[in-house]
């Protein structure tokens, strides 16, 4: 009855995954997240086109060099909020107001603890794994001065990331993104503050970040003690409960990993770029800048999926899941087929744009991953609904493998194709990996026990 009632007052901003249209609910639900997830990516974006514009190739080449340590330190952490707000979702569904609330409780002691283990490992290991990967001599300096600034801040990531996905969980999905689109906006005015005006270089991109996420958290957190109480657990709440805390523990870890791996492939594949000289870095880094935005509407889609199948999961719904599942991978197939007419006009202009290069090896380079990686939008968004539903069944193991399988990929790429086919060796590499990992995601959906029965209680007899 509490959260029944609190949850009316906010009624214009929730969306019923549990009754009703399922896609039309669904995209209702994703829309907010799309816009959401476009204005953060502005964070990196506003760092990228500002870094390359006012700085220049090399100091652009320095943030890339790091992209893939950044979604290491950063990537675990959100892997980890996002996990267990999966366990705030399936109490939701259930229509348990006091174990809603013990969650939230427990997932704020276990990622200040995530994060203080990051921020650790940040400070002590980044610079020798920069060394590690070859980053060039020129831009190494820059690249920790970006990179470290991210690591001692990782709870403002984690925070912020924490306080949206359990809004997301309960079904608000449009708080989070009004409180990310001013501060997107403030992003973009602390950059150019502290890049150009106070010639911070790019330090001063990374410390514009922080601050800016540093809003987000603070918006997020006063909506909520004011219009989300249900989400707001009393002392008593943070009593530990073994079983519980074990459950928060594993689904986070397992969200949590499975970004980690996949980061560590990214770092790995990284590697093998950085031995292709500064400007094919900074043309991967455009092109990479531009993908986190044209694979949005997948990922939307896929993120709306996990929150939809955790509270049916918890309403014990499993037909509603099935079907759910079909429409969000037609979804990708229609995403797919827009994206590769829309690259093949407008990746050159993209690039540039990103870059502010004039750079052949820059240009060519960047426009040439975005096509080629635009028809796999289908394997890639039928992946990420997968798993990550895979994830919100309760299943902890299975869609680690599909981690695995990217990582192992990755690793052979560097060691066999990329030293002998170059950049093109570089494009292809994941597109590849993608299918392998869908096959591995759809064969566990598929003969997950939940689903399996409700699909064997569907067969007519």
């Amino acid at each position: 009855m509490e959260m029944t009632q609190t949850m009316g007052r906010g009624r214009g901003r929730q969306v019923d995954l549990l009754h009703g249209p399922i896609f039309r609910n669904l995209l209702l639900f994703a829309i907010p997240i799309f816009i959401s997830n476009l204005f953060q990516q502005l964070y990196n974006a506003a760092d990228a086109m500002i870094v390359g514009n006012v700085l220049g190739d090399t100091s652009l080449a320095a943030v890339g060099a790091c992209a893939s340590i950044y979604e290491l330190l950063v990537g675990f952490g959100l892997g980890i909020g996002n996990g267990l707000a999966i366990v705030t979702a399936r109490a939701y569904g259930a229509q348990d107001p006091d174990k809603v609330k013990k969650t939230v409780a427990g997932s704020m002691v276990i990622g200040l603890v995530a994060s203080a283990l990051i921020t650790i490992f940040g400070l002590l290991f980044l610079r020798p794994l920069l060394q590690a990967l070859d980053t060039p001599p020129e831009i190494l300096d820059e690249a920790y001065s970006y990179i470290i600034e991210i690591a001692r801040f990782v709870v403002v990531m984690f925070a912020y990331n924490l306080c949206a996905a359990l809004l997301r969980a309960v079904g608000n999905s449009v708080m989070p993104l009004v409180f990310l689109i001013f501060s997107s906006c403030l992003n973009v005015g602390l950059d150019y503050w502290f890049v150009a005006g106070l010639e911070m270089g790019v330090r001063g991109a990374a410390v514009a970040t922080v601050l800016s996420q540093a809003l987000s958290v603070a918006l997020c957190i006063v909506y909520i003690l004011r219009y989300a109480k249900h989400l707001v657990p009393s002392r008593r709440h943070f009593r530990l409960e073994k079983g519980l805390y074990r459950e928060l523990i594993t689904q986070g870890l397992s969200m949590g990993l499975m970004s980690s791996i996949v980061s560590a492939g990214s770092v790995i594949l990284q590697y093998g770029i950085n031995g292709l000289g500064t400007l094919v870095i900074a043309g991967h880094t455009a092109a990479r800048k531009l993908f986190t935005f044209t694979d949005m509407p997948v990922i939307a889609m896929a993120t709306a999926g996990s929150t939809f199948v955790s509270q049916n999961r918890g309403a014990d719904k499993p037909d509603r899941i099935r079907k759910g599942m079909k429409q969000i991978w037609m979804f990708a197939f229609g995403t797919a087929i827009v994206m590769t007419v829309l690259m093949s006009l407008f990746s050159g202009v993209l690039v540039r744009l990103v870059s502010g290069s004039s750079a052949p090896v820059v240009l060519e380079n960047g426009a040439r991953y975005l096509v080629w990686n635009a028809p796999f939008y289908s394997v890639l968004g039928v992946l990420l609904a997968t798993r990550y539903a895979l994830q919100s069944l309760g299943q902890k193991v299975l869609p680690l493998i599909s981690s695995g399988i990217e990582l192992v990929g990755k690793i052979l790429f560097m060691l066999f194709f990329i030293p002998r086919f170059g950049y093109n060796a570089v494009i292809l590499c994941e597109p590849v990996i993608w299918c392998f990992m869908c096959a591995q995601l759809l064969w566990s959906y598929w003969n997950d026990p939940y689903i399996k029965a409700s699909r064997d209680k569907s067969r007519p007899h």
